[in-house]
């Protein structure tokens, strides 16, 4: 009977050892295990009879302090831990900087609602007006840059500066992007893993893969082994339905702000690309001619390029992008 009861119990822990391999990896789809570089608060927000929690930290200016804010609103595969570096440059010039994660990202409530980027604005706005920040300059990267613009139209009185970091929504993707639902999308985002995630950043992110990139690919990937994914591959779906049914394209001539773009020349994203043929893919997404274009539609606007460098200039050439973004801030 023992020597049965043993077996059993073998089987049972021999059972359960994928499943221990596989926790070790995994991160929770509101990234509790994943440390930020500074401190962590969280403004509450409600939405369809939902109570919600928006991620943030709020870091102070290193030593002596200018009296100027920098929001950072990031991009749709990220949350605020991969500014660490640009927030230590911030501060070190004396700027208080605001970095929120988005609802639907990040440390962020993941809420089944209508996603749009007004939404996402209007509560950026009342973190400002909760922290008693009159004004700041806004930074954003890719789906933050379509963000902040959006920011800069609705709040002219509240930006002092837009700054704009390899942003999506220089096309309007509806013209030459096969539609898909948020249902098809959902399916899509399901089929995520560490290979297929890995492959994507590689592709799509930089232009020579380094060692250090790997962190961005553990968090990505550590999400898709939690329970709890499928919410997060919803939302993921519906904050893609909002990029592509919500265009800033046909209103950077309204900008009413300081605005400078960011381009690094090599960045070939577009949204939906796995959508499109080799030829289509070919004729879009083009940077090195996407910045200088939306440029000239900004009154006023200043475009700053980086060669040999693709769609996240502040991982890829930190110092390069830091000394460009103090300068123009």
């Amino acid at each position: 009977m023992k020597k049965h009861l043993l077996g059993i119990l073998c089987l049972l822990l021999i059972g359960c050892l994928p499943a221990l391999s596989q926790k070790s990896d995994t991160l929770s789809i509101t990234l509790e295990n994943v440390a930020y570089p500074y401190p962590v608060k969280f403004l509450p927000v409600h939405a369809e009879g939902q109570d919600l929690r928006m991620a943030y930290m709020d870091v102070p200016a290193a030593g002596r302090a200018n009296g100027r804010t920098v929001m950072l609103f990031h991009g749709k595969n990220f949350g605020g831990y991969y500014w660490t570096a640009t927030i230590k440059a911030l501060r070190e010039k004396g700027f208080r900087v605001l970095v929120p994660d988005q609802i639907g990202f990040g440390k962020s409530s993941k809420p089944f609602i209508q996603y749009s980027f007004h939404q996402l604005a209007s509560w950026n706005k009342k973190l400002l007006d909760t922290l008693g920040i009159q004004k700041a300059s806004v930074l954003g990267h890719s789906m933050g840059g379509m963000l902040a613009t959006r920011f800069a139209l609705l709040y002219p009185d509240k930006t002092e500066k837009l700054l704009l970091e390899n942003p999506i929504g220089l096309e309007d993707y509806r013209t030459f992007v096969p539609y898909v639902t948020t249902a098809q999308q959902y399916q899509t985002e399901l089929k995520s893993n560490a290979a297929s995630i890995k492959k994507y950043y590689q592709s799509s992110y930089f232009t020579i893969w380094k060692p250090e990139y790997e962190e961005l690919v553990r968090i990505a990937a550590g999400v898709t082994n939690s329970a709890d994914y499928p919410r997060w591959a919803k939302v993921a779906a519906m904050t893609f339905t909002m990029i592509y049914e919500q265009p800033v394209f046909y209103e950077f001539q309204n900008i009413k702000v300081p605005t400078v773009l960011f381009i690094g020349k090599e960045d070939k994203t577009i949204v939906g690309k796995g959508l499109l043929s080799a030829d289509q893919q070919a004729v879009h997404g083009q940077y090195r001619f996407l910045g200088k274009q939306i440029a000239a539609r900004i009154p006023g606007a200043k475009l700053v390029e980086f060669d040999a460098c693709g769609h996240i200039p502040h991982i890829e050439i930190p110092t390069e992008f830091l000394i460009s973004l103090t300068g123009a801030l």
